[in-house]
């Protein structure tokens, strides 16, 4: 009973990592009862097989070896952005030779705002889609549902990203389970995220996850921005250079390190043999490094040497009690790989007596901790309905959270590196592109570049640059799904485009919905704006003790907000005393008022040659006030001494001076 309340408390927590190793997708609360917690066949015996009833699939300790992104994700980009990684020659095929020819042609009609050079590539994609390209259906498919160059048409985005799925295209697989989850269709969806994520999880390095390319919010400013990106691109961490780097130049790099005594490097150089990256595979050495490493304190290192003797490599024989106690040192120190595998010892009953619900709770630490293959062992019990009651949405969101680190998460570096070089068209194309799989800092930042930079933002549309209303609507569509993902930001922004009708039609009910989803995530300014509608009666009840608990609900959440909230106070008394009088009507006509004003200071004053003249005549009020005051100060000086200067006394006494 313990360990079950143990384990349930563990669960519980599951809540605070999610936000960060999701990407920031949609945050939800985990909670579970004792019935989400299934009670498992156990078996009593350790003799290291998998109880019969256990999927045979979940056989974590499998051989994995290291694939190349090609093939993990064919049909990236990667050749474009990154020309001098080790992909293949696609010169050889001239099928794949034109699909890149022409998308590099996409992104640099984007870059220089070429409308007809776009034209002739939308024509081009369509032409290979057509011919049963999988890839350029992938990319037709985006351009339908961007609405690009094309009349928008979700119908037709679909049916491409299903050809392109079934031709082995990672990213539409990835549009299509966001299109089935967002219509609530979680049978499909799940099977697709599940999918992904294990070519995610594959792509993992043995005792480590795999280096996190972060998608940023752009807005956060150029020194944010500028260190996500060398982050990304791996400058702050060794594990990347195995992907980065030919393995040939990864060993030689590493090896260098090693002389210097850098444990970490020993580590890799394990990894390196162990996995077989560009070298002859050798256990034997992957065991010598990874036993350096383990005695200069890297606690992660155990990792890899548990993996050794479960499988039995580079050792006489599989010895599984070994293997737990190497990730139990690890687990000790605060590794979260150590957690996990321990998970799947107990998961499997690899050497131990099987028991899900302990394995459920060295999981959730792991997750906890920021092991991503946790929250893929999560999301399989919950597919699966082993150890936790079957539930695919739940499944669905944890696989998503796994797949959003695949290798197409790469868009994201590159789309931060144009947006850095000042390419706006090319990084809101690539946005766009994350946007469509699911990522919701990039539909945020899609939609914030076209609210920024409007036509700078080289939007194109149906047919040439995106008219106002396009632009409109097509940020309205980032907003909102970046909103149903829980960005309370993005909530508070469709709230306002309908209450003041900007891309859509006036809908005060609808605002107030969405207000009241980014009210729901403790915005101060969704609770002031839900008052103010309560006050007025807009799309909410006429109520004022509602409109007032929400304003002081504004001021407790954002202390910053105490004096737009002491005014609104100040108005709600003003209209419960003095409901008929004309200072209601006043603090009523304010909200039409106020654009007039701030139009006319925009049109007027703020025009060059008129701010100019209003600027000099301000400083030369300002002087003439200046001397003024000296004058007076000086004359006040001198008539409270009551005599005129030089004057003398007559008499030893003061001679009054008439007035």
């Amino acid at each position: 009973m313990r360990r079950l309340t143990s384990c349930r408390l563990t669960l519980s927590l599951l809540i605070f990592s999610l936000l960060p190793l999701s990407l920031l997708a949609r945050p939800f609360v985990l909670v579970l009862s004792q019935d989400d917690l299934k009670d498992a066949p156990t078996s009593g015996e350790s003799d290291g097989d998998s109880s019969p009833d256990s999927p045979p699939e979940w056989d974590e300790f499998g051989d994995s070896d290291s694939k190349p992104e090609h093939e993990l994700d064919p049909g990236s980009w990667r050749p474009i952005f990154e020309p001098d990684s080790s992909t293949p020659d696609n010169t050889e095929d001239p099928v794949m030779a034109e699909y890149y020819s022409t998308v590099q042609k996409m992104l640099g009609a984007v870059s220089g705002g070429e409308v007809r050079m776009m034209e002739e590539a939308s024509a081009e994609i369509e032409a290979a889609a057509v011919a049963g390209n999988p890839h350029a259906q992938s990319v037709l498919g985006f351009l339908y549902g961007l609405g690009q160059m094309r009349e928008r048409n979700k119908a037709k985005a679909f049916l491409y990203h299903h050809f392109a799925a079934e031709g082995g295209n990672m990213q539409s697989k990835m549009a299509l389970a966001y299109t089935y989850s967002r219509q609530d269709m979680y049978d499909k969806a799940v099977k697709l995220y599940a999918e992904l994520a294990e070519v995610a999880v594959n792509s993992f390095l043995i005792s480590k996850d795999s280096p996190v390319i972060e998608p940023v919010r752009i807005h956060n400013g150029a020194e944010e921005n500028k260190e996500a990106l060398r982050k990304s691109r791996g400058e702050e961490d060794e594990d990347f250079q195995i992907l980065e780097y030919q393995a040939q130049r990864a060993l030689a790099w590493f090896l260098k390190a090693v002389k210097k005594g850098e444990p970490r490097s020993m580590e890799l150089l394990g990894e390196i043999y162990a996995r077989g990256a560009g070298v002859e595979r050798n256990y034997t050495k992957a065991l010598e490094w990874l036993t350096l490493a383990s005695k200069q304190q890297l606690y992660s290192a155990y990792n890899g040497m548990g993996y050794l003797y479960v499988k039995g490599y580079g050792v006489e024989k599989k010895n599984y009690t070994k293997a737990k106690e190497y990730f139990e040192k690890a687990a000790d120190n605060e590794e979260a790989g150590g957690h996990y595998n321990l998970g799947v010892m107990y998961l499997k009953g690899i050497g131990v007596k099987r028991d899900v619900k302990l394995a459920c709770k060295y999981f959730i630490v792991a997750a906890n901790a920021g092991q991503p293959k946790a929250f893929y062992q999560l999301a399989k019990m919950f597919h699966t309905g082993v150890g936790l009651k079957k539930d695919l949405i739940m499944a669905s969101a944890l696989y998503k959270l796994v797949a959003e680190r695949g290798p197409w998460s790469t868009l994201s570096r590159w789309a931060l590196e144009s947006y850095l070089k000042g390419d706006v068209g090319k990084a809101f194309l690539l946005y766009s592109r994350m946007a469509e799989l699911g990522y919701e800092i990039a539909q945020s930042n899609a939609a914030w570049i076209l609210d920024k930079y409007g036509e700078r933002s080289m939007c194109m549309g149906e047919s040439g640059f995106c008219t106002d209303a396009e632009r409109h609507q097509r940020a309205h569509s980032f907003w909102w799904q970046a909103s149903e993902q829980g960005n309370e930001h993005a909530a508070l922004l469709i709230g306002d485009a309908y209450y003041y009708g900007r891309g859509t039609e006036r809908d005060y009910e609808r605002a107030a919905e969405a207000y009241m989803h980014a009210k729901s995530q403790s915005n101060a300014q969704a609770m002031f704006n839900l008052g103010y509608m309560h006050e007025h009666g807009q799309g909410l009840p006429f109520d004022l003790h509602l409109a007032k608990r929400y304003y002081d609900q504004a001021q407790e959440i954002d202390p910053a907000a105490k004096l737009p909230v002491t005014l609104a106070l100040t108005s709600l008394w003003i209209r419960r005393n003095y409901a008929d009088s004309f200072l209601v009507n006043l603090i009523d006509s304010l909200p039409g008022v106020y654009p007039k004003i701030e139009a006319w200071v925009e049109n007027v004053i703020m025009e060059e040659g008129n701010a100019t003249i209003l600027t000099l005549f301000v400083c030369l009020l300002t002087v003439l006030y200046l001397r003024e005051r000296q004058r007076r100060h000086v004359a006040g000086v001198g008539g409270e001494v009551g005599v005129p200067p030089n004057q003398p006394f007559e008499n030893g006494a003061p001679v009054a001076v008439p007035r």
